[in-house]
């Protein structure tokens, strides 16, 4: 080799020494979800109206990680081609075939058959010598087993894990009017539209022993945007929640939450306990929306909530579940009820009755009667469970898990009517014909491992209402069919 090229050589490969160390510090990761599911559902008004509804859905969900290095990197996470089979990426307008009428406005401005929507996207930096690690930008936060808040939100996270994990998460969950401005608007002397903006903070904490994982959390929501009428929770979520629940100017939450593993034996529970203000003067009940109890100001709930599982052996296991919410004694007058912040309805409990995966929040279309336009209760709102379950693996790859849960509820349920009262049209709520039944359910799911990483089943239960539930969904007893739903599923996860 003449000197000339030796020389080169050497130039080259200190080049790629000096480079190499910083290449190979980036790194890139990714995982993600394909599901499709076809879903009957039926006699969801146990009824009263006819209500026959058979669709299939898809969605495709990515999750991508990029690292600088070690130390910083960022996250997103979208679902891309997701959306009802049929139905094209029609014009979100009014310039769409049939009008306003023509598509369900019920969950507008929700991006649900569009080809790509962001969950998250957020920036991360860690500091190994303080233990420390800061995200910024939009992320999922949850507290608890997801009754209490279980939402994608804008803001920051600081994690501190010398001891344990210090978890502080602060969101900006509203920006008032969706602009910039914090300015009231008022016409002839009146707030018609207030641009204040709602906020969270939370606090937690997490450690473990060799069985147990526990966590103690905290959290204060203020809505300041009030002064126009409405709250952002729940007046501006663009979708019905369950009937009679209060405005939230602000909340305080306490909650703790443990998870206990050994031998075959694993545990679950959580208790919480809610308190705030609702500061807007609601005189009646909305007979249009009915969004809103009609209290005193003050508003305050508790859930608690404990699951166990024994596997006998590989092939049969048995658990059971006992959830219990707070409910309203009354939907009138003196203090209102609630029992979370805000969440998406990945809380499971049964398949139809509490069941709910919101669209505009992580699903597609809502689940069970939990959904908007049925308008049931959703976690443990004003319900007390009882559930017992069975799992069994008869052959490699399949798995049948089997279900009865019995509801009722915590504080009985008025049955309503529209009507006009001095010559205001209102809902008309009757606490003598008031009822804490809710009703029963059968739920079944059958699974099939068909390859690694790819899952095939078909899922689904039976609820017999009790004569709370016709009261909440229905307004009376006068029907009562059972509901039922079939859902058969695809899922591939990469």
């Amino acid at each position: 080799m003449s000197r000339r090229r030796m020389m080169v050589t050497v130039a080259v490969l200190i080049a790629l020494i000096a480079t190499t160390p910083a290449q190979a510090e980036k790194s890139f990761e990714y995982s993600g979800l394909y599901s499709a599911w076809a879903q009957s559902q039926q006699d969801f008004f146990f009824g009263k109206t006819d209500y026959n509804d058979n669709y299939a859905v898809q969605m495709l969900r990515l999750n991508l990680k990029f690292h600088a290095n070690e130390y910083v990197g960022a996250a997103t996470r979208f679902d891309m081609a997701q959306g009802f089979w049929g139905v094209d990426n029609a014009d979100r307008t009014n310039d769409r075939p049939g009008g306003r009428d023509g598509f369900s406005q019920l969950f507008d401005f929700k991006d649900t058959n569009f080809l790509l929507h962001v969950d998250q996207a957020y920036g991360f930096l860690k500091f190994p010598d303080q233990d420390l690690t800061v995200r910024v930008g939009r992320m999922h936060y949850q507290l608890g087993n997801k009754m209490i808040l279980d939402n994608n939100l804008d803001g920051v996270q600081v994690d501190f894990t010398r001891t344990g994990t210090w978890r502080l998460q602060y969101s900006k969950v509203s920006e008032g009017l969706d602009s910039l401005t914090d300015n009231e608007i008022e016409s002839e002397g009146e707030v018609v539209a207030d641009g204040e903006d709602a906020h969270l903070f939370a606090l937690s904490f997490h450690n473990r022993t060799r069985h147990l994982q526990y966590s103690v959390f905290g959290s204060y929501y203020l809505d300041q945007s009030f002064d126009d009428g409405g709250s952002y929770l729940p007046n501006d979520l663009n979708y019905f929640r369950s009937r009679f629940a209060p405005n939230v100017t602000d909340l305080y939450v306490i909650g703790l939450t443990g998870d206990y593993a050994k031998d075959n034996l694993k545990i679950k529970g959580e208790a919480s306990y809610l308190v705030g203000e609702d500061d807007l003067d609601n005189p009646i009940i909305d007979p249009n929306r009915q969004f809103n109890d009609v209290n005193d100001g003050d508003i305050s709930g508790w859930n608690v909530y404990v699951k166990a599982d024994y596997d006998v052996n590989d092939m049969v296991a048995f658990g059971g579940v006992f959830g219990m919410g707070s409910g309203d004694d009354d939907v009138t007058s003196g203090e209102g009820n609630v029992n979370k912040i805000r969440t998406s309805g990945f809380f499971y409990l049964t398949e139809v009755w509490e069941d709910s995966i919101m669209p505009d929040e992580e699903g597609i279309t809502p689940q069970g009667l939990g959904a908007p336009n049925t308008r049931g209760y959703r976690e443990l709102e004003n319900t007390t469970a009882f559930q017992v379950n069975a799992t069994v693996k008869p052959v490699e790859k399949w798995k049948l898990f089997l279900s009865y849960t019995y509801l009722m509820a915590t504080e009985e349920i008025p049955a309503w009517s529209v009507g006009e009262v001095d010559g205001v049209q209102q809902t008309i709520v009757d606490y003598g014909a008031a009822a804490d039944d809710i009703g029963s359910e059968f739920d079944y799911n059958l699974s099939w491992a068909v390859r690694p990483s790819a899952t095939v089943g078909i899922r689904g239960g039976f609820f017999m209402p009790g004569d709370g539930a016709l009261n909440l969904i229905n307004g009376n007893t006068a029907n009562d069919d059972m509901a039922y739903e079939t859902k058969g599923y695809l899922a591939v996860r990469f």
